[in-house]
């Protein structure tokens, strides 16, 4: 059976997979109920699998006759957020949306019986929303003599409208800085005794403030959580901590944001006489654009929606940890496509929704793709 005509005659079982996976919503590191569902329709289907045990990530894959590799990724975890006044791990990404998608693009393929020239590789990662799973997938070697690897990420209608898709999402990077401020704790009577992280912390914002690069790219960079563990009024705290939230469009841009942040928390200690500690974390890349994926990504596109449904670009300035992948593996041919599927009110909103229609073409654009590589 063709792969296409698989989709078309099981998209209610397709539909049924996506509403249990979003039923099954599991923060990072714990996707543990979600992998076995994965794992359950793949064996089903006879395709080879690996897992491993300190992680609920998935490396499938149907052989080819050549050992060069075409991957295909999908992210499984959830956020976790307030919906309705619970907190709770909430599909508000699409993860499980594009779980869904790449679990029924390998269905499809192994239905067929088609051998492709090339291994097909689907991988089902752990731990996007933390900036982790692909970097540990990498380690695990879900890399190995992989020379193209795709991704898929649903997009608000803002961005790509519904029945549309995009061969490339120019993602920033993005990072997460944490840090202890520490100073000297005095009566609030006698602050000359003391050194004040909370007038450091002001200080600290006016220079993030200042930082003004000479660029067109855009960037910020921006306090957003601040503390102290002072549980009196009339004392001067000691310590305090603090998160920053930096964003680029380029890693260039990015780096040299860092660059002037380090200079502003020097700044701050010399003029304040505090000390303070920092590091990166949850750290993601900018997309690096591959003209030869985004032109392969096109015309799978093309051929299921038309050519006058292609979106040339979808900038975001949101973050993904798919492009460790290519930063990691600089020769690696890759490129993120982005789905319009009618995506409101936005990406993380505790009530995101979208047109489940869209799954149905996403995945013959995915089958295409991976499948007109795979014959190359």
């Amino acid at each position: 059976m063709n792969p296409i005509q698989y989709i078309d005659l099981h998209q209610e079982s397709l539909m049924k997979s996506y509403h249990d996976l979003h039923s099954l919503a599991e923060p990072s590191w714990q996707e543990e109920r979600t992998s076995c569902y994965i794992l359950k329709c793949l064996r089903g289907a006879g395709v080879t699998v690996k897992t491993f045990q300190s992680h609920h990530g998935i490396i499938a894959e149907i052989p080819g006759i050549s050992k060069k590799v075409v991957a295909l990724r999908a992210d499984m975890d959830a956020l976790v957020q307030e919906v309705d006044g619970v907190v709770k791990a909430n599909h508000s990404c699409g993860h499980d949306a594009h779980s869904t998608m790449v679990l029924y693009t390998a269905l499809a393929i192994a239905s067929s019986g088609i051998r492709p020239k090339h291994t097909l590789r689907f991988i089902f990662q752990p731990a996007e929303e933390k900036g982790e799973g692909a970097l540990q997938m990498i380690n695990d070697g879900a890399l190995e003599n992989v020379t193209y690897i795709f991704g898929v990420h649903v997009r608000p209608s803002t961005e790509v409208p519904y029945m549309k898709a995009s061969p490339v999402i120019v993602h920033g990077s993005a990072e997460t800085i944490r840090g202890t401020i520490k100073g000297l704790q005095a009566h609030a009577s006698r602050p000359q005794d003391g050194i004040n992280v909370i007038e450091a912390a002001a200080l600290l914002v006016q220079k993030l403030q200042q930082i003004n690069l000479e660029t067109e790219i855009p960037y910020s960079i921006k306090m957003t959580q601040f503390e102290t563990n002072n549980k009196a009024s009339n004392v001067i705290p000691e310590t305090a901590v603090f998160a920053i939230d930096a964003r680029a469009q380029s890693n260039d841009v990015m780096n040299e944001l860092n660059r002037l942040t380090k200079e502003a928390f020097e700044q701050t200690m010399e003029q304040t006489e505090t000390s303070i500690s920092w590091s990166a974390e949850e750290f993601v890349p900018a997309a690096t654009l591959n003209e030869k994926a985004i032109k392969l990504a096109e015309a799978a596109i093309a051929d299921i929606l038309g050519m006058e449904n292609v979106v040339s670009v979808c900038v975001s300035q949101g973050g993904e940890d798919f492009h460790f992948y290519t930063a990691e593996n600089p020769d690696i041919t890759a490129t993120m496509i982005g789905l319009g599927c009618d995506l409101t009110p936005g990406l993380h909103h505790p009530d995101m929704k979208f047109n489940l229609q869209a799954l149905i073409y996403g995945t013959k654009i995915l089958i295409n793709t991976v499948m007109m590589v795979a014959e190359e």
